[in-house]
């Protein structure tokens, strides 16, 4: 730095500001340092930086498989963000199979090396929502799951013993599972199916507690299949066998079918296709996660539409909180110790009135 202020004839404290951007800097001036920048081919050293400012400028991040929609694009978001604020994203990619404690901890103990100084997870099983609270760290945490599972945030919290500050951050998806209910509930439907997705997935537990809440609530009847996962060919199987069960009983047919996300509406829509239903005349079919197919399948699918990128940016300025460098963001709403993001119902032609 002291090399490129002589070439330029500044003092050192002018590079500094130009190197961070400072709007207290003339445009000539600013010109002069950056032609000395790229003729001595100087680049700031951020070793050197963490030294001065005790402050290593990393954000280490934790995801447990990225192989889905929801995933991805929150950790895509994330990344955006704490670029744009000058920091670097390290990321740790923990396979499902691999989604036990040993598997945290490893990625936790490379994440520590680095001198993070703060840690995101995204931990979608309750196994993976312990394992990020359990880790032995001082660094401030945010820890981006849902609200229900086999145990709640509370007592997470309570079991984990953290000692470093912890924000718990997720989507709406209880009040969204609501919005569903309640509009096929407004165009008669009293007769509706439920496929799960994985019983170990918090997301998967959040919806189906929500579904036959509401569902109970409004006297609508419901069935839930076990998929027991998120992929599109264990629900085809499981709508295929219903359908074909129901055929050959000469049983009337759920007039909706709900999906816990939109690969299986779409595993369901060509099920029903393949059996001579109409869609929606013949049986209504609902989404959740509003993929960028979902407008585009036939017809298109009614979802929901979670704001994963915003997930992604309340993240981002929940870290610069906690590092004392913003203040704390307002969510949505907050319940069961989660600040949540709204997620919006998306009505398309995938549903229509009850077909009796």
């Amino acid at each position: 730095m002291f090399e490129v202020a002589r070439l330029a004839g500044v003092s050192h404290q002018t590079v500094s500001r130009v190197i961070n951007n400072s709007p207290d800097v003339s445009d000539a001036t600013r010109a002069k340092v950056e032609k000395a920048i790229a003729q001595l081919g100087y680049r700031r050293s951020n070793s050197a930086r963490a030294l001065a400012s005790q402050r290593s400028r990393t954000v280490g991040l934790i995801a447990c498989s990225i192989d889905y929609y929801g995933p991805i694009s929150t950790l895509a978001s994330i990344e955006t963000g704490v670029r744009h604020h000058d920091m670097f994203l390290s990321v740790v990619i923990v396979p499902e199979e691999e989604f036990i404690r040993q598997g945290f901890d490893s990625a936790a103990r490379s994440l520590n090396e680095q001198d993070v100084d703060a840690l995101v997870f995204i931990a979608p099983t309750d196994a993976t929502l312990l394992a990020a609270l359990r880790m032995e760290t001082v660094v401030p945490r945010v820890i981006i799951t849902s609200t229900h599972g086999a145990i709640t945030v509370e007592e997470a919290k309570a079991l984990s013993g953290a000692k470093s500050p912890v924000v718990f951050l997720g989507m709406d998806q209880w009040t969204a599972t609501h919005e569903v209910v309640q509009m096929l509930y407004d165009l008669g439907h009293r007769d509706t199916l439920y496929l799960n997705g994985p019983s170990n997935w918090r997301d998967a537990t959040t919806r189906r507690l929500a579904w036959e809440h509401y569902c109970g609530k409004l006297g609508m009847a419901t069935r839930a299949l076990d998929v027991d996962s998120w992929e599109a060919k264990d629900a085809y199987r499981v709508v295929t066998t219903l359908l074909d069960e129901k055929r050959s009983a000469g049983e009337a047919l759920p007039t909706a079918i709900v999906a816990a996300n939109d690969n299986q509406a779409a595993a369901a829509m060509r099920a029903l296709h393949e059996h001579g239903l109409r869609i929606p005349q013949d049986v209504s079919v609902v989404g959740f996660d509003d993929i960028p197919s979902a407008d585009n399948l036939y017809p298109p699918l009614t979802t929901v539409h979670p704001r994963f990128r915003q997930v992604g940016v309340l993240a981002t300025e929940c870290l610069l909180a906690l590092l004392g460098e913003a203040e704390a963001p307002k969510f949505d709403r907050t319940e069961h110790g989660t600040g949540l993001v709204t997620a919006e119902l998306v009505r398309r032609d995938s549903v229509g009135l009850a077909s009796r």
